[in-house]
């Protein structure tokens, strides 16, 4: 080998490095596709469920809270209150607001239906029970 950097050896280099990196990427694609069924529950999906999310979304949850570190910051995260809480709480958690504590933010009461409440606690079970591989880390919400 010269001590010379040519041409052909910086296009061999290039085309190398792209070839080996297209591949890498192309595996990493591969393991990922592979590896999402493991990992979240879309068969505990139910008609409930999604009237739930349907709740979430048109009463702009993600306004003030995260869900799987997603959304604002304002109020606690949601992702796991229904194995810290339990659907009992949840409900009269919502039907209590607001509860006029002073210096503390409040939560507006949306006047859900029994249904709705159901659906959205409903919803609140699928999202406890996703697999996140603990992230984003949450303990207490």
């Amino acid at each position: 080998m010269s001590g010379t950097f040519t041409k052909a050896m910086a296009r061999n280099i290039f085309y190398g490095g792209t070839v080996f990196f297209f591949l890498l990427f192309l595996a990493l694609t591969f393991d990922t596709t592979k590896a999402l069924p493991k990992t979240d529950n879309r068969h505990n999906i139910t008609p409930a469920v999604a009237a739930g999310k349907h709740i979430w979304e048109t009463r702009n949850c993600l306004g003030c809270h995260t869900m799987l570190g997603e959304g604002a910051y304002y109020a606690p995260e949601l992702g796991n209150v229904y194995t810290r809480r339990g659907p009992e709480f949840i409900k009269a958690w919502m039907m209590s607001q607001p509860t006029g504590a002073p210096g503390r933010r409040q939560m507006p009461n949306f006047n859900l239906s029994d249904e709705d409440l159901n659906n959205l606690v409903e919803f609140l079970k699928y999202t406890s029970e996703i697999n996140t591989q603990n992230w984003p880390p949450n303990i207490e919400g």
